[in-house]
């Protein structure tokens, strides 16, 4: 947990530099389609750093997000069979990726949707998205309203509360550190079984 303490605190000293929201945008970006590390992490601690910009740092999260989710629809669309495969061997999703086929023939946007609002890796959804030839416009329809309503609540609920949630991610920092493995883990075991 030291380690973690560690980081948090570096990523805090960062938040507060003025290549923060480059940083903010290129992790949002790479995150939509192989990077494991959301960017609510440093969205979360951009807006503690400085909460009158939280509108300014939702944008630049949504954006960087949904410009990413077209890297990983090309990824799935033109290079599946070598960057895709990786991809989907790393993150061990054989299993997932005829499901979400088979959702997306169901209700495109509702799985794309699904899955830009909540903990399950949007990768997986990007580059299935390319491999299934699903529309383009479905795509970024469902990703702007899915990212952007999750980045905008997030930063929102951090504008309004933001010295009280600072103040409990220091008091419980351990705890919420365990809880954030927890819920990645959560969103992986979701992509699984929650489109059965």
């Amino acid at each position: 947990m030291h380690v973690f303490k560690k980081l948090y605190d570096w990523t805090l000293l960062r938040a507060r530099t003025k290549n923060a929201s480059y940083a903010l945008f290129g992790i949002a970006f790479i995150e939509s389609s192989f990077f494991p590390v959301p960017p609510d992490v440093l969205l979360i601690a951009m807006v503690v750093a400085d909460r009158i910009k939280w509108l300014r740092y939702a944008l630049i999260c949504t954006a960087g997000s949904v410009l990413g989710a077209l890297l990983g629809y090309f990824i799935g669309w033109g290079l599946y069979e070598t960057v895709g495969k990786l991809i989907v061997d790393t993150y061990n999703l054989h299993a997932v990726v005829e499901l979400i086929g088979r959702k997306y023939s169901e209700n495109a946007f509702m799985t794309v949707f699904t899955a830009a609002f909540t903990p399950i890796p949007y990768k997986a959804i990007t580059i299935t998205a390319g491999l299934f030839k699903i529309s383009l416009p479905v795509l970024i329809a469902a990703s702007i309203i899915g990212r952007a309503g999750r980045f905008f609540i997030v930063a929102g609920v951090l504008r309004i509360f933001g010295k009280t949630i600072a103040d409990s991610i220091e008091k419980y920092f351990n705890i919420l550190s365990i809880a954030f493995v927890l819920l990645g883990i959560i969103g992986f075991i979701l992509l699984k079984y929650a489109f059965r």
